[in-house]
Parts: structure tokens; sequence; C-alpha cells
């Protein structure tokens, strides 16, 4: 039940070591078109690699990470790394968020002062949450799983137990990506604490209408669901099936790593065609940092392989019947329609549609994300 305090506090031998692979880095030749459809362009790596090595500044970025209390736990035999942020509000309600890859705590930096302290971020006193962020498995800060079985029905499972043992009777979940899975999960096992959810990225399938009688929005879903598979689903497939393998490239270079993760934030941000018209280049390092000084490029990937035909909590009836929010960013990888999504969540008591912003929404546009939480937990009953 201990929950040790926690410090990200890097090595410098680490850095050291980064700066030398990547001053001896081997590229590849050139793309063949003027474009990102082979990947990312090897001009741009350079000039990111290079900004990587010569300026980018750890320790300051170490110094922003560590403003937020973290800690660990060891929940089933494995440390579990989360963010702990408290709000000074007595009305406080407890918000479990988590991320997705290739994502990480990271994400919700610019989200986590707003959320704990709404007065001061055009809110009011009972906007509040107590934040926790955990670290998924074989992420980040977290341990890194040494059998298998951490799918993520067990995740789900585990954070729950996290929730309660942080004195947490009643909570609300959110996520994105495999945070929406598990977020997902948490509804469908129900196990009498998580008080509702929200998803912004709801896990469901075409309806049979929308398939022999598509209206305009189920043709859009339906042609970027296309895309995905043809153009878009190569990391998953071999995430999926031989994470191990890809692994030993990931653990080796930097820059093979960070473009690995750096290409689905072109892909997957509304950045009109550039990530760092969306992000800072600072913030894009920051999370690739988390898979590079951890190691964790195996260990993130065999959460699909883990989990690949059961994300949505295994056998028998996968529904959600508990209070569900849903916020639809135009740039997410598959911009659910509502009739899709009622047939897994069978409580939506709130859904929006925005006009800007992607896959990673508190990361891309933390104004609206926040106020989609305010606007979707304010009116679920705690």
């Amino acid at each position: 039940m201990t929950m040790t305090p926690f410090r990200i506090e890097v090595p410098q031998s680490e850095l050291d070591d980064l700066k030398r692979r990547l001053e001896s880095t081997r590229w590849p030749d050139a793309e063949t078109p003027d474009d990102w459809s082979q990947g990312v362009p090897l001009a741009y790596a350079r000039e990111f690699c290079a900004y990587w090595a010569e300026h980018y500044d750890w320790r300051e970025r170490e110094a922003r990470l560590n403003r937020h209390e973290q800690f660990t736990t060891t929940i089933d035999g494995l440390d579990v790394h989360f963010i702990h942020a408290r709000s000074a509000e007595e009305s406080a309600r407890p918000l479990l968020i988590t991320h997705g890859w290739p994502g990480s705590v990271v994400e919700f930096q610019k989200v986590i002062e707003p959320l704990t302290n709404p007065t001061a971020h055009g809110g009011r006193a009972e906007d509040a949450f107590h934040i926790v962020c955990p670290s998924l498995p074989g992420y980040g800060f977290s341990g890194k799983p040494t059998t298998t079985g951490w799918g993520v029905q067990k995740i789900a499972e585990t954070w729950n137990a996290l929730m309660l043992r942080l004195g947490y009777e009643r909570y609300f979940a959110q996520g994105g990506d495999w945070g929406s899975a598990v977020t997902t999960a948490i509804g469908i096992q129900n196990q009498g604490a998580c008080a509702g959810i929200h998803v912004n990225m709801p896990n469901a399938s075409a309806t049979k209408a929308a398939r022999e009688n598509p209206t305009e929005e189920d043709k859009r879903a339906l042609a970027r669901a296309m895309e995905y598979q043809n153009v878009d689903a190569g990391y998953s497939k071999q995430q999926s099936t031989r994470p191990q393998t890809l692994g030993y490239a990931l653990a080796d270079s930097p820059v093979g790593q960070a473009m690995w993760v750096l290409e689905k934030f072109w892909k997957w941000t509304d950045c009109d065609g550039h990530p760092e018209n969306v992000l800072t280049r600072d913030e894009l390092l920051d999370n690739i940092m988390l898979y590079w000084l951890t190691n964790s490029g195996a260990s993130s990937a065999r959460l699909y392989w883990e989990s690949f035909g059961a994300a949505f909590g295994g056998g028998g009836d996968n529904t959600v019947t508990l209070p569900a929010g849903c916020s639809i960013f135009p740039k997410e990888i598959v911009p659910t329609p509502r009739s899709w999504a009622e047939t897994r969540y069978r409580n939506i008591v709130y859904w929006n549609t925005l006009d800007r912003g992607g896959h990673f929404a508190a990361f891309e546009q933390p104004d609206l994300f926040v106020g989609e939480m305010r606007a979707c937990f304010g009116g679920m009953g705690f």
C-alpha cells in the first residue's frame, strides 16, 4: 500500500550517451517523393535531431515535469508511476486521466493546473478536479511487465485499485487512444467506484446502417478508417505481432525511436501538414524522451500484442452503462459518429464535436480539452 514519492532525475551519463548516439547516427538516404508519404523526411529528421543534440535543455524540461507531485506504488507486482495533483478546492472531484501510444503523461502537462485550480484559469470553484495521471505499464517511469497478461482489462482493474488506494471511493475516468480503451474497460467492468467516463476516441465500430446506407458523416468516418488501414496502420501490425523484434532498433537508436513517434504526431495532430504548427519542438522532444530515457520502445509496443482483439473488455457484454461523455476532435484518426458510439456507450450524457484538434487533444488544444472536462463532468452526478 506504500506510495513512494518520485522525481525524475536522469543521470548525466545517460544524457551524455544520448548526445554521443545522436552525433554518430548513420542516416538513410532521402525519400524519393517530396512529401511525408514515405515517412519523416530526411532533411527534417536531421534538423530535428541536431536541435535535440545541441539545443534541447533536458534539465530545464525535467524541472518542468517535476513541478507536479509524482509517486510510485506497487500493484500486483508492478510498479506504477503516476502524477497526483490535488486541488485546494474542497468540492474537487477525482479525475483519472490515461494516455496512449505514442503519448505519455507529458500530454497532460498543460491541462493539470487549469483542472486543479480552475478559478485561476477562467473557471469556477465547482469545476475543480483532483488529477491522477498514471503511466501505462511498460511506458515512461512505470514498471515493465515481465510476464504476459498486462492488457487493457488488467490495466483497468489496476487503475481502479490505484484510485481506491489513493482514498478515492468515487472518481471519474478519461482517456484517448489506449487510454480510451482502458477507460472504456473501466466502464464495462463497473466495479462501483467509477461514477462516469469521458473519451475523446470512442471505441465503436460502424453500424449496419452506416455500412449499408451511410450518411455523409458515416462516409467521412468510413473513409478515414479505410485510409488508416491502407496507409497508416503498419506500426500497429508490427507492434501487435512482433514487438520484440522492433524493440531492438528502438532501444539502440534514439533517432529511430524519435521518428517512430514523431511520424504519428505529424499524421494524427491537427497541424496543417507539420507537427510544429501545433506543438513546439521541445514539447515533441519531452514526449520522445520519456520513451528513450526509459528504454520503453519494446515494452510500450507489447500493449498491442497483449490487447488486440480484447481492447473493449474481453468476451461477454462489452457495453458501457455508466454515464459517458464523448468529445470528437476533427483530426481524430476516425471521427466516430454518435450513432456508432451509442452501440457501445449506452448512456451518453454528453456529446460534442469540436472545430479543431486531433488525436492528442489535451496536448494540442489544452483550453478546449479543459472546457470539455468541465462541461462533461459538470453534468454528471457524483
